[in-house]
């Protein structure tokens, strides 16, 4: 399993803008899926965002679409996650998570199971 760390959280007020990085181990090579999760206190933890590697389709929940963007840095095995004109709803804890596979869609991507998940990072949004 490849791993995975997470960095780029902080505390911003709404409205504001954070970018999340994973930084991967090992080369994520066209094949993979990776995704962002978030986890907010008392609530279970959600996918927010899915990219497949090969070619780079994107998923995105409903409650951040327009305003997140994930994409890929093969070169640097890095997931990004922008996000922008945040809302106290976006707080959570967010992770990223990757999995070898065969999907060819960052929506299937969406609905994958992950074998590869990093530590966190924490993201505040005041209102």
């Amino acid at each position: 399993q490849v791993q995975l760390t997470e960095s780029g959280g902080g505390s911003v007020e709404a409205g504001g803008s954070l970018r999340l990085s994973c930084v991967a181990s090992a080369y994520i090579h066209n094949s993979f899926c990776m995704a962002w999760f978030r986890q907010a206190p008392g609530r279970e933890r959600e996918a927010v965002a899915s990219i497949f590697t090969a070619g780079g389709s994107t998923y995105y929940a409903d409650s951040v679409a327009g305003r997140f963007t994930i994409s890929r840095d093969m070169a640097m095995n890095t997931v990004y996650l922008q996000m922008t004109d945040l809302k106290p709803e976006d707080t959570a804890m967010y992770y990223c998570a990757a999995v070898e596979s065969i999907f060819g869609s960052g929506e299937a991507c969406y609905r994958s199971s992950y074998k590869s998940w990093g530590q966190g990072t924490q993201v505040t949004v005041s209102s």
